[in-house]
């Protein structure tokens, strides 16, 4: 599958993103989007990282523009800095995907690019290059500012008392991460570091990571950790039992006192039923949609999504002192929210027993076409008989269909089945919500099994 440009950013196996390629992008990026005449370029640790940053590093400069090597680093804290400074950034990342595919995620000094932006940068390809800039400079305070952020706003007590795994694994965030929690007053002790690349979706965590975290849980208060470039969180309790990234971002959103939330169709509805907010807006997958609906509700908005990613929408206060917003997804301020609240009321167990009894597991089968699995969802929406024998093999019947994004169905039990081809790999994907964390993942193992023969 050759790279493709969209929702988040410029995707793809790594022997497709030739330096031809990327710099068309990088080029096309700067030439329609404002820059404030200056780019800001972050990587991921996966092996291919560091030579397409000096690609883009390269590309940007041969435009005419002041460039800035922030070296590895997480997302989150390069779009900070780069916003801060009045720049623009380019983060070389695959995210959670397999170490054979990389990608770029674009930022204006405003944030995270948006679909008009997607737009014109695709318009822009075949851009010529201009005079060269000066050579790069080097920072390295984008990740302690993006941990100070959060100090400041918590307080070096915050989280006190507390004794947390870190899990490392090839995260680059895992230093940053350790050192925000002791800043914060915990005890840290990292887990499973790796110097090879560990794909880590913290929406669809694999059995073995799970088993891990089982078997790493006892004698710490819970155990945290991100995906491979840091924007979104994964948070498992004293026995290594996944918290969902949807309830991080309910809490976290309740917690900073939002009043309107966004949050996209995969997130559970945990967020209706909570009664804490004023509005709750559901959007396609991807956090340009998630931003765009934030930006139009304004006011004392939160967004987030299923993975855990929490943007902020307005200037808040911590307990401790302000928090500035950041409109990208982030992975510290909701790990660190939800880590402080249990702290006061004595542990993740009570805390999370008082939100809405609505789960989600969600699973995906790799390797399977886009075509393939937009053909098989073409037809569960076409032919009802073929929608309902499907849902009569899982024990349940059809109530109501949402097509914002793939095929989301509201069972006559209340549960939610959602279908949705990947936006970044050949994957298709299934969440399954219900009221508890067994009859979810029971839908979902089965409702797997039974698109796999179906794609066979």
């Amino acid at each position: 599958m050759a790279p493709k440009f969209g929702t988040s950013g410029l995707r793809g196996l790594v022997v497709d993103l030739t330096p031809a390629l990327v710099a068309d992008h990088i080029r096309a990026f700067v030439t329609s989007c404002p820059t404030g005449g200056e780019v800001w370029v972050g990587q991921d640790l996966r092996p291919s990282s560091s030579g397409l940053a000096a690609v883009v590093l390269e590309a940007a400069r041969g435009m005419g523009l002041a460039t800035v090597d922030c070296g590895a680093v997480p997302t989150p804290a390069l779009a900070l800095a780069a916003m801060r400074a009045g720049a623009a950034s380019v983060m070389v990342t695959g995210s959670h995907i397999p170490a054979d595919r990389n990608g770029l995620k674009f930022y204006t000094p405003a944030g995270e690019i948006t679909k008009t932006d997607e737009a014109a940068i695709l318009a822009g390809l075949g851009s010529s290059p201009r005079s060269p800039g000066p050579a790069p400079r080097l920072v390295a305070t984008a990740g302690p500012d993006w941990v100070a952020r959060i100090v400041t706003a918590f307080g070096p007590e915050a989280l006190s008392g507390l004794r947390l795994g870190v899990w490392a694994h090839s995260a680059v965030s895992r230093d940053l991460l350790a050192g925000a929690m002791r800043a914060l007053g915990a005890e840290t002790v990292s887990v499973g570091r790796s110097e090879t690349f560990v794909p880590v979706d913290t929406e669809a965590v694999s059995t073995d990571a799970r088993a891990d975290l089982a078997r790493w849980a006892p004698g710490f208060d819970a155990i945290l950790s991100t995906d491979g470039d840091g924007d979104r969180p994964l948070l498992a309790d004293a026995v290594g039992q996944v918290v969902p990234g949807d309830i991080l971002g309910q809490i976290t959103a309740g917690c900073l006192g939002a009043e309107t939330v966004v949050t996209p169709v995969s997130s559970n509805t945990g967020a209706e039923l909570a009664g804490r907010f004023a509005r709750v807006l559901r959007t396609r997958i991807g956090s340009p949609h998630v931003i765009a609906a934030m930006e139009q509700a304004g006011g004392r908005v939160a967004g987030y999504e299923a993975n855990g990613g929490f943007l902020l929408g307005f200037e808040a206060e911590g307990p401790a002192g302000p928090l500035p917003r950041l409109m990208t997804r982030d992975s510290l301020l909701p790990l660190v929210t939800v880590l402080a609240a249990a702290r006061r009321v004595g542990g993740l167990t009570t805390l999370l027993a008082a939100e809405p009894a609505r789960f989600t597991a969600t699973g995906r089968l790799e390797q399977v076409e886009t075509a393939r699995t937009q053909a098989l969802l073409a037809g569960l929406e076409t032919d009802p008989a073929a929608l309902a024998a499907f849902l009569a093999a899982l024990d349940e019947t059809g109530d109501r269909q949402d097509r914002t994004d793939g095929l989301r169905v509201t069972l006559a039990s209340g549960r939610i089945l959602h279908l949705r081809p990947s936006g970044n790999a050949p994957e298709l994907r299934l969440y399954a919500e219900a009221e508890s964390p067994r009859v979810a993942a029971r839908m979902l193992e089965r409702g797997l099994a039974l698109l796999a023969v179906r794609l066979a």
